[in-house]
């Protein structure tokens, strides 16, 4: 086994990512107070072209040093939004038909496990690293996403939910495989095999 070179990688330009196909999901950060979260949630939403990320209240807003240290250049590719309200991100969500779901433990959750996706547009909300989603932002809701734990702690990083949630919605809406490199394809639909 070698490790490959950035070279071998077969990674899209900056400037054809902008134009490139998207998955249909947009990741709302609701007060999100790390700077480092943030530029961890673009360079995620960059690997798995998330369509947009929207900053919302005290969320820090690119060109930032702190966010480009994690996002490696992500906040200029992704295309971002800033809203002062998180609610006012929310509204205009609805008006444009996405299903929207927070990241939260609360009643009737649906665990992550057990989430089925259709075929839709999707936004999903992380909160602050403190008090989580607000239970205002929380009342607009579709749905909530749990992810199961098992530990002693009560949460996760945002920058780890995030991860975790963009992977599994890649890998569950469509995206046609013809848009990845050939070594690639096999992401969108995994066959199992043993390591």
């Amino acid at each position: 086994m070698r490790k490959l070179k950035i070279t071998e990688l077969n990674r899209i330009t900056p400037e054809d990512f902008k134009t490139a196909e998207k998955i249909p999901l947009i990741v709302v950060l609701d007060n999100v107070r790390s700077l480092h979260n943030v530029g961890s949630v673009f360079r995620t939403a960059d690997a798995f072209r998330v369509e947009a990320v929207y900053l919302c209240g005290i969320t820090a807003v690119p060109p930032q040093a702190e966010i480009h240290k994690t996002a490696l250049g992500a906040e200029n590719t992704v295309n971002w939004q800033y809203f002062e309200n998180t609610l006012d991100a929310v509204a205009e969500l609805k008006q444009k038909s996405y299903h929207i779901a927070a990241v939260e433990q609360a009643e009737n959750s649906i665990l992550l496990d057990q989430l089925h996706l259709k075929d839709e547009k999707y936004a999903i909300i992380l909160g602050n690293e403190v008090h989580g989603v607000n239970q205002e932002v929380m009342n607009q809701c579709d749905s909530c996403i749990e992810i199961p734990q098992f530990g002693t702690k009560h949460s996760l990083n945002v920058s780890v939910t995030s991860g975790i949630l963009i992977w599994e919605f890649f890998k569950a809406l469509p995206f046609p495989p013809s848009v990845l490199p050939a070594r690639q394809q096999h992401l969108c639909h995994p066959d199992p095999s043993p390591i």
